[in-house]
């Protein structure tokens, strides 16, 4: 059996290579470049955006010296003279934008070029191809032996396609974020003999916002522009100080300690912002990616509204502390506040107890909406006259009491005064509905004395004038009828 020579190795290893491989001539692209020096062009790239059409030419330079059987298949050409009788099929469209960067690459002098770009098989199907371009030694002189290698990464496109179209089209907001400069900033630290971040921070809470700042968007996704009323990711990304603001700084120490402690995944909720200044309630996992670890150069974060879910949780709170039609404080909260006090209590306090008279009356008479109007009348007046830091709870149909930690008998006398008054000016006012009357009590301590004595002094005090209420209306009446 002959031994085969080490060429006609060589050739076999080219013809049944597993990557498609072209040997081509590249020596007329190199004449053209030469003359383009000897006439002055020192840069290639504003040649080619004045002369575009020196691309195609240097396109039609190249000579194909022979593929192998892998070529074959990957385009599917039943024939090397198949496949180079329609080259111009194979090398079109998207091919110009790399195939310029192959110029721009010889020109500045370099033997090896690598990049991505699309070609066609024969029956018109895309490849997406790697593509490496090599010139040998032997050829540097001449450019007339150039090797020329395709990696088929169709399916690796795909799945990137795939892959980009999941994070473009999430039904949550999605970030991926560059947090490298924070790992270099924290390994910095550990470098001066810091041990434990949170009291560096309290020494030195600017750290926090320069963080902030280092943090780069390499991209976000369409909810994200919805979800902050952008019109563009290019206005998010100009405009996200107006996003991240405010509240963040405070959640943001809390992320840092966790990176700080080796925990690369976590979730917590906060507050961001529309670019319209609406505020966002978000839930925000960061998760740094598999592999990235030691850099953080790849953080994907995510932010799911959850503003409507706030909302319906401070209702629910409202109205298990709210009365709902006069929007006061109830029972509940008020029974809540007493148990607080007698916790930390304060001296003086003073309670005041307040009664709507004739609301039985008016409910028989006018009806239970003229009764609720009056009720609300009633909330009115004493909400306005009433400080900042008083308490004042609706406790029953047509009961309120109104708590003054720190007031004595004199500065509660001064809002029971403020109650008449207003009281007075209401009715001035709703002339036409049913008259508001108060009968009102008030106790005051200045020692140590349970609250619920002092609201039962209040209620006694409240009750005598609600008894002089009906005996002046009994007077009233009797006198009528004479």
């Amino acid at each position: 059996m002959k031994t085969k020579t080490s060429s006609e190795r060589m050739q076999i290893m080219f013809e049944y290579a597993p990557i498609s491989l072209w040997e081509e001539d590249f020596s007329r692209i190199k004449i053209a470049f030469d003359n383009l020096r000897a006439q002055g062009v020192e840069s290639l790239a504003p040649y080619l955006d004045m002369h575009p059409e020196f691309l195609d030419e240097c396109m039609s330079r190249i000579i194909v010296r022979r593929v192998n059987q892998k070529t074959l298949e990957l385009f599917k050409a039943k024939t090397e003279a198949e496949l180079l009788a329609n080259l111009g099929d194979v090398f079109r469209d998207e091919m110009r934008a790399h195939f310029r960067d192959e110029l721009m690459a010889l020109w500045e002098g370099k033997t090896y070029w690598s990049g991505e770009g699309v070609n066609y098989a024969l029956d018109g199907t895309p490849i997406a191809i790697r593509l490496h371009l090599s010139i040998p030694p032997q050829g540097l002189q001449t450019w007339d032996a150039v090797l020329v290698t395709l990696e088929d990464i169709t399916q690796r496109k795909e799945a990137e396609r795939r892959f980009q179209a999941l994070f473009e089209h999430s039904p949550i907001s999605l970030w991926e974020e560059d947090w490298s400069a924070i790992k270099t900033a924290l390994d910095h630290l550990r470098s001066q003999g810091v041990k434990k971040l949170q009291p560096y921070l309290v020494r030195n809470p600017d750290f926090v916002s320069h963080c902030m700042g280092l943090i780069r968007v390499v991209n976000v996704n369409q909810k994200t522009v919805e979800l902050f009323k952008a019109g563009s990711k290019e206005e998010l990304m100009t405009n996200l100080d107006k996003v991240f603001r405010d509240e963040m700084s405070l959640h943001f120490v809390q992320e840092l300690e966790n990176l700080w402690n080796g925990v690369l995944v976590y979730q917590r909720e906060g507050v961001n912002y529309a670019l319209d200044g609406e505020a966002i309630q978000v839930h925000i996992e960061v998760r740094i990616m598999p592999g990235h670890e030691d850099t953080f150069d790849w953080v994907l974060v995510s932010l799911q509204d959850i503003t409507a879910r706030k909302k319906a949780e401070d209702y629910l709170r409202y109205l298990g502390s709210h009365d709902v039609l006069t929007g006061l404080y109830n029972r509940m909260y008020f029974e809540q506040t007493l148990r607080d006090w007698e916790q930390q209590p304060i001296y003086p306090t003073s309670l005041i107890a307040v009664d709507i008279n004739g609301l039985k009356v008016v409910n028989d008479t006018s009806g239970h909406q003229a009764g609720d109007d009056l009720i609300r009348r009633a909330a009115e007046v004493l909400s306005k006259a009433i400080d900042e830091n008083n308490i004042l709870a609706r406790i029953g149909g047509d009961e309120f009491v109104i708590l003054l930690p720190g007031y004595g008998e004199r500065k509660t006398a001064n809002i029971i005064e403020r109650i008449q008054k207003l009281m007075e000016l209401n009715n001035k006012y709703h002339d036409q509905s049913p008259t508001l009357s108060l009968s009102i009590g008030r106790a005051s301590t200045n020692s140590e004395r349970f609250l619920q004595k002092l609201i039962v002094q209040a209620d006694n005090m409240m009750y005598q004038e609600k008894g002089k209420y009906y005996r002046r209306r009994k007077e009233d009446l009797e006198g009528s009828l004479e």
